[in-house]
């Protein structure tokens, strides 16, 4: 098989960056989602974790469409963000934005679940001794979970590469700036002689795929398999 092209080392370096980023900006968010469902009890609980899980269920097109509504230059938010010298749409940034949509739920439910599995009596003990909320937070929860929210961090990492979907209907196909390896892939997959270029990516999407999902059960092995002592 020969090389990477540029324009296609190019996708994948751009692929690699958007779902890293994707990430760094969703763990505070998801560690604090994560913490609030597994430790507080509250009015409408049940309609927020609907909601957390909609990009899990709607055809990714829509949620990219509802990210433009939003976000695109006319948006609710995005003519206000634009104002601020932010924009989204058709923008590498608005790649992040769409990869961090898609891959947020599987990283709060991982963290989630290893938050679950922290013996709470580590934490009633600290809080005897006048350690407040964050404190235990900072100093227990967060490290006996490590291993789940890396593995989080992993999974929705994976997610966020190959997103196609939503980040096509969000920020379309620009080369250097939004086009992705999903979408070099489905590119090369519609012009004549393309198909050598999309077995290639396909070999390295299928590689980044494996590696993640292989780490994420050796890393979540255990932190998800433990049980929460109430």
């Amino acid at each position: 098989m020969n090389p990477l092209t540029p324009d296609e080392w190019q996708a994948l370096a751009l692929s690699l960056r958007v779902a890293g980023l994707s990430v760094l900006a969703s763990l505070p968010f998801a560690l604090g989602l994560a913490w609030l469902l597994s430790r507080v009890r509250f009015p409408g609980r049940l309609l927020v974790e609907a909601v957390l899980f909609l990009p899990l269920t709607l055809p990714p097109v829509v949620t990219g469409y509802a990210l433009l509504v939003l976000f695109g230059r006319h948006g609710a938010l995005g003519e206000w963000l634009a104002g601020l010298g932010i924009v989204f749409a058709f923008r590498w940034t608005g790649a992040v934005l769409a990869a961090a949509v898609m891959g947020f739920p599987l990283l709060v439910l991982s963290i989630r679940v290893a938050f679950d599995g922290v013996d709470r009596r580590l934490e009633r003990a600290a809080e005897t001794l006048g350690a407040g909320a964050w404190r235990r937070f900072a100093t227990i929860v967060v490290p006996l979970s490590v291993r789940g929210i890396v593995a989080g961090c992993v999974l929705a990492f994976a997610r966020a590469f190959g997103e196609f979907g939503a980040t096509i209907s969000f920020v379309s196909n620009i080369p250097g700036e939004t086009r992705t390896l999903p979408i070099a892939i489905y590119e090369l997959m519609n012009v004549p002689g393309g198909l050598p270029g999309v077995q290639r990516l396909t070999v390295v999407a299928l590689v980044v795929a494996f590696v993640a999902t292989l780490a994420a059960a050796v890393l979540g092995g255990t932190a998800w398999g433990r049980r929460r002592d109430d």
